[in-house]
């Protein structure tokens, strides 16, 4: 069985989602984040030498990255769900965006989330800061405005993926600023499996 290493309040909660839509059984290790720092607890560092999640273990594998980990599952148990035919269109908007939302479109969030922790010492900073996050965050909004979905009119891995970035944003600025992606995730959120999820593993 699947194994996951979940620490809470973490892009984590991306894996336990995309099992549950699945339908695969899993079991789950949590960590809770130490208190004062906030970061994850060193009993991580047992699983892979980064001690970061998530983190999988299965078939003797051990696995850590998000896409990584959301691209093995969609190919050894998704069965031709949640990825478009690898020979249409679709699968090439896929590809780019489960890779831009961690990589591009991450980054602006999670400067703002720590350099906001900086108060005046990193207020040289937000300028740039703000800016990326309305070039990227607009840009989704943008794409919203033409699919239901990041990578076309179904319901993909690569939405799993994007997800934490877009409920970041909306945190930071509420749900007027990009309508879009406030409809975006307000689907998201509603599908059974990730309430089930959040529902018994948490955040």
């Amino acid at each position: 069985m699947i194994e996951v290493h979940h620490l809470k309040e973490s892009r984590s909660r991306r894996i336990t989602w995309l099992l549950e839509e699945l339908g695969q059984p899993y079991t789950v290790i949590t960590y809770d984040r130490d208190p004062a720092t906030r970061l994850a607890p060193p009993e991580l560092k047992a699983i892979t030498p980064l001690g970061k999640a998530p983190v999988i273990r299965d078939n003797g594998r051990v696995l850590f990255e998000s896409g990584a980990i959301i691209d093995y599952l969609v190919r050894h148990y998704g069965a031709g769900r949640l990825a478009p035919p690898v020979d249409s269109e679709d699968y090439d908007r896929y590809v780019q965006f489960l890779q831009y939302a961690e990589g591009s479109a991450m980054l602006p969030v999670m400067l703002k989330l720590y350099v906001g922790r900086l108060k005046e010492a990193g207020a040289p900073l937000q300028p740039r800061i703000e800016s990326e996050i309305d070039n990227h965050i607009g840009f989704i909004n943008d794409e919203l405005g033409k699919r239901d979905y990041i990578a076309g009119d179904e319901f993909s891995a690569a939405d799993v993926q994007l997800s934490f970035v877009v409920q970041l944003a909306l945190q930071f600025y509420g749900k007027d600023k990009w309508p879009n992606v406030t409809a975006y995730v307000e689907r998201l959120e509603s599908r059974p499996a990730y309430k089930k999820a959040l529902a018994e593993h948490g955040a």
